[in-house]
């Protein structure tokens, strides 16, 4: 419509079986064309994201000059799988779903028309058999047109010749939902899981696990994310949430699936309820910038070891306080390195466990050391 419409020579090329050489050849004619006849063309390339770099530097120099007018297709994220210096030069359109609306009205249509539907038939469908069609096709009208017309073909009509095609019918005619997990869309779900865990959803975080699981991802990723999250995102607030997340490792590796979405689901909800702190993440990176940018001093005498001959005569140890020797088992001395003393990495919040970890360093009258 584009070439029509601008007056262009068309030509189409497939990423997955062209290579430089065809987009040479189709860079060439495009220069006869323009110079002999001055027509401009467009190019076409379907499954552009399978393009490597040096294919889609090839075509750049065409495009500034304006040899060639490309359109690329893909149906993976552009911003990942495609060279940022050609989709730099492009706009980007985003082609969505089809709503279930979209694709009832289509499926409507398609009973209706006797030329390029299903016409010539008398179909009576369901209302529900067609939002169950609409709701299993994940926006993909092909597939809810596949499914109607496997319903319509595989169903006897009745003694007026009339096909009634209800939900049963449709629901074997499609059998599972569509769930298209191309790069992009699986860290996207996969975000999706990860922030619904951090943010108390047990409700989508489970939703999430299950179209992730059903999509064909690894269970050993997100039992891994499970035990990221409970020391992240809940910490000591409730540090039997790490417990929690290793036991469904466990239980993956001992029971392998489908049992171990069991455990795998008491973990995600145990994570999601938990009183949640970040407190520890804080403190590490706190903890980490300090030992990567302050000077290496010596370590304070009381602490030095005192393991192996000859550390006496040294002074290693000298002076230290064994806690156990005081009473509550605890004695105030320094332990910071020179320079870090009054330094303060953890900081406890008043979030579930950690409210009491906050109160019994107070006593101590030690927010740090």
């Amino acid at each position: 419509m584009i070439a029509r419409r601008t007056s262009a020579h068309f030509v189409t090329l497939n990423a997955v079986t062209a290579g430089v050489a065809d987009v040479r050849k189709v860079l060439e004619e495009a220069g006869e064309r323009r110079r002999f006849y001055g027509e401009s063309t467009l190019l076409l390339l379907d499954e552009c994201h399978r393009w490597s770099k040096a294919q889609s530097d090839s075509i750049l120099q065409a495009m500034e000059q304006g040899l060639i007018r490309f359109i690329g297709s893909t149906t993976e994220n552009p911003m990942v799988s495609m060279t940022p210096a050609l989709v730099s030069r492009c706009q980007v359109f985003a082609f969505r779903p089809l709503s279930r609306e979209d694709l009832i009205l289509a499926m409507r249509r398609a009973l209706k028309d006797p030329v390029r539907g299903l016409g010539e038939n008398r179909v009576e469908a369901e209302e529900e058999a067609l939002q169950l069609l609409a709701s299993m096709a994940g926006g993909d009208l092909r597939r809810a047109l596949g499914a109607l017309e496997v319903g319509v073909l595989t169903t006897s009509p009745d003694e007026q010749g009339v096909i009634h095609l209800n939900a049963e019918t449709a629901r074997e005619s499609i059998q599972a939902p569509n769930l298209s997990l191309d790069e992009s869309l699986y860290y996207d779900m996969l975000s999706a899981f990860c922030k619904s865990l951090r943010g108390s959803d047990s409700q989508a975080a489970l939703i999430w696990f299950a179209r992730l699981i059903t999509a064909g991802a690894d269970p050993r990723l997100l039992v891994r994310r499970l035990i990221v999250h409970a020391s992240e995102d809940v910490g000591l607030a409730n540090s039997q949430a790490l417990l929690m997340a290793c036991g469904a490792a466990t239980a993956l590796e001992t029971v392998g699936m489908p049992e171990a979405r069991i455990p795998i689901a008491e973990a995600i909800i145990y994570i999601c309820e938990s009183p949640k702190s970040d407190a520890v993440v804080r403190a590490v990176s706190r903890a980490f910038e300090d030992a990567e940018n302050m000077p290496l001093t010596p370590v304070p005498v009381h602490l030095r070891d005192t393991h192996y001959r000859g550390a006496e005569r040294l002074g290693s140890g000298k002076g230290y306080l064994y806690p156990h020797d005081f009473p509550g088992h605890y004695v105030r001395q320094d332990y910071m390195p020179e320079g870090l003393k009054g330094r303060v990495y953890y900081e406890p919040t008043d979030m579930g466990r950690e409210g009491a970890v906050r109160e019994a360093m107070e006593r101590r009258g030690k927010s740090g050391s």
